[in-house]
Parts: structure tokens; sequence; C-alpha cells
């Protein structure tokens, strides 16, 4: 029998519907359960065929067992070894390689020396930084945020210089860039299942959380769905990510990719509506039946994006 676990820390409806959901559709030759860890031992299998990853972004612990994971064949959604190396600013250069549009976007050192190093460490960056530059290039107002990270922490709406260097003052070591606003007509948030199944969902990121997944919203053209659908699908395939949520603004008609490095994005039924639950319930679930119906013991069982193979190969 294939085993397939979920890691996972606060949630308390996804886990357990995604379980129930697999174990009802596993014919009796797939069994889910919640992870259970009793200890690691390094070159040693962790007993699961699959693990769905919700939490390891949180728990470095949990990384270092996924990747132990991986290595003795378990097929680990997001491949922890990609999900560790990724960054939002990465993500943004590799999407202006494969014709996906993106705001403008700089990255910029942190404001403070990291710890244990020094202004001689630095020697390699001018100073100042060619600020002008930089701000004829993005505009104001813009967004500054954290090359890496999520959640909405320490992100900063800047609508001139100053509000810039203030909210740069507060930074302290965090490595952040600097991204020109995109003022939108529609916005979707786009789950990404397998590189297979997407799901576009309206949403208005202005609103309160609760309220931010439009219900019976404004129709929107097919072409411009479909475009939406062609880039989370090219962003997906060319990161290697199984999970995955985008976010798209569409400005005079071309979707922008806003964010989408959301290797364990919110699928609690209370933020996201029973429909959209419903959804993400089921692809889950499907997708992992398929990783575990495909398992071969003692393999790379990981998925690996399109940029990752590519220079791999060009490497041999």
């Amino acid at each position: 029998m294939k085993k397939v676990g979920i890691l996972f820390g606060q949630e308390n409806t996804f886990p357990p519907a995604f379980v129930e959901r697999v174990n009802a559709k596993g014919g009796g030759k797939i069994k889910a359960e919640f992870v259970n860890i009793d200890k690691v031992q390094q070159g040693e299998s962790s007993g699961y065929d699959v693990i769905i990853d919700r939490i390891s972004q949180d728990v470095p612990f949990y990384r270092g067992f996924l990747k132990n994971a991986a290595l003795c064949g378990a097929a680990v959604v997001n491949n922890p070894f990609w999900w560790s190396a990724d960054e939002k600013f990465f993500n943004n250069a590799l999407a202006t390689k494969i014709g996906v549009a993106v705001p403008k976007t700089v990255l910029l050192p942190s404001k403070e020396h990291p710890t244990d190093t020094g202004a001689k460490s630095f020697r390699n960056l001018a100073y100042p930084l060619d600020w002008e530059g930089i701000f004829n290039y993005i505009g104001f107002p813009a967004f500054f945020k954290p090359f890496a990270g999520g959640g909405w922490k320490n992100v900063y709406r800047v609508t001139n210089r100053d509000e810039f260097f203030r909210a740069y003052d507060e930074t302290g070591q965090l490595v952040m860039m600097l991204q020109e606003e995109i003022v939108f007509k529609e916005y979707f948030r786009c789950y990404c299942l397998d590189c297979k199944d997407i799901r576009i969902m309206q949403y208005d990121p202005r609103q309160p959380h609760h309220l931010r997944y439009v219900k019976d919203g404004p129709p929107v053209a097919p072409a411009i769905l479909q475009k939406v659908y062609d880039d989370v699908m090219a962003l997906n395939v060319w990161l290697g990510y199984d999970f995955n949520t985008v976010e798209m603004a569409v400005r005079d008609g071309v979707p922008y990719a806003i964010d989408f490095c959301n290797p364990a994005p919110d699928a609690d039924v209370h933020s996201i509506g029973e429909d959209n639950f419903a959804w993400i319930v089921e692809a889950a679930a499907s997708m992992a039946i398929r990783k575990a119906q495909a398992h071969v013991e003692g393999r790379n069982n990981l998925t690996w994006g399109e940029f990752v193979r590519t220079y791999a190969a060009e490497v041999r």
C-alpha cells in the first residue's frame, strides 16, 4: 500500500479534508495520514511515498526532514531543495525570460550590514547606489518588500523618496526589492497544482482578508483569462512547483505576475470559500494519488522545473 502524508502547522480545515479525500479516492491501495515524526536518521526512509509540505518554510527542522525523505525516494510537494533556493527577485528575473509580464523591479542590499561583516565586505558595492537611476526606472508609488518571504511581512507602499528612505531605515538586515506599482483593473489569484490543474479566482487584495476572494464578480474577457492561464502554467512549469498560487494584476489588458512564490498557499475554507475549498481539496487529493501511483521506490521522485532541468542539461 502506498502511503501519503501531510505535514502542516496551524491549519485546521485543509489537512483533515485532504486526508479524508485521498482515503476515499485511494481505493484501499493508497493511505493518507498526518505525518508523524519520532526520529530522523540520516539516509533512512520516512516511510512515506508522498509528502505534502505545508509548514517547512517556518520550521527549519522540517525542511531538513523533508530533504532526507526526498533523498530516500519520497515525492515531496513542493521540492524542498528548490524551495530552499528560490526567492522572489529570481522569480521575477526568470519571468522576463519566458514572456511573462512582471512589474519593474530592482534588488537592494540590506540597510544594515549582515552579522559578522563590515565595510570591507562590501568593497564591490558602489556607495552611494545610483538612487536617481533606480527611482527613475521604478517610479512612484512603488512597493518595497523583502526579496524572500511572504505573508505581507515588512511590505511598504512608498510614494516618494523620503517615504522610501524612512522605510529603508526600518528594514535592518533584510535584503529588499523595490517594485513598480501596477494600478490594475482586474486581479486574480490562481491555484496551480501538479502543473496540470489551474483555478483562476477573482481576488481583490485591497479588501480585508476575509473579503478578498470575490464572489460573482464582473465578467472578464476570455482573452485575458486565457493569458492568465497560460502565464500561470508557464511560471509553474519553469519553477517546478506542484502546489502554488500566482497573483496576476491586469493593467491596460496586460496581466502582470505580482506574486508567484507561494508554495504553501492559503487553503482554509473560511478565507477561500466553500467552492474554492472543494476544488483545492479535490485537486490536491488527485495530485497526491497520481504521485503515489507513479512513485518508484528509491528513485528521485521530485519535480524539477524547466529552469533547473534545462540548465543542468547544458552543463553536461
